[in-house]
């Protein structure tokens, strides 16, 4: 089992997060982005660096992620093609995605793009809180406590 984190949008309370309990359980974390990543040093802990380019760090993440897998992601597309594998999914406030939603919830994001393309302002998303920073960890734990560890893949 790996946990694999669309790095270059994680915040860093939440990638800190990631590395504590990757450590803590022996748990093999991959950190992939388009640009080089400061990781605590760790046999437990691995960076890709992809090349710029739209959805490249996606791609690599959607490519090597296994059945059984746990991904860490805010991108509604790369979370559906991870379920697609049998891997699970959370975003970085901790919320899972599901393979009974992620239908509606991409529909929902391409929505929204629509209304953004047309000069709509939407918003974006409250600030990270404690509470997502707790609600995360919490949720990781709960991941991790469920799904027998197999280590560093190669």
């Amino acid at each position: 089992m790996t946990i694999w984190v669309d790095a270059d949008a994680c915040p860093a309370v939440v990638r800190d997060i990631i590395c504590r309990a990757a450590q803590r359980t022996a748990t093999a974390a991959v950190f992939v982005a388009n640009r080089a990543l400061k990781l605590p040093a760790s046999p437990h802990l691995r960076s890709i660096v992809v090349g710029q380019g739209f959805d490249v760090a996606d791609q690599e993440i959607a490519r090597q992620c296994q059945a059984g897998d746990l991904l860490v992601s805010g991108d509604i597309p790369l979370a559906a093609a991870v379920l697609a594998k049998g891997a699970a999914a959370v975003n970085f406030r901790g919320e899972a995605y599901s393979p009974d939603t992620i239908e509606g919830q991409l529909t929902l994001r391409d929505f929204m793009d629509n209304l953004r393309a047309s000069g709509i302002q939407s918003g974006g998303p409250p600030p990270f809180s404690q509470a997502d920073r707790q609600h995360f960890a919490n949720r990781l734990d709960q991941w991790l406590a469920g799904h027998p560890r197999r280590g560093t893949r190669d």
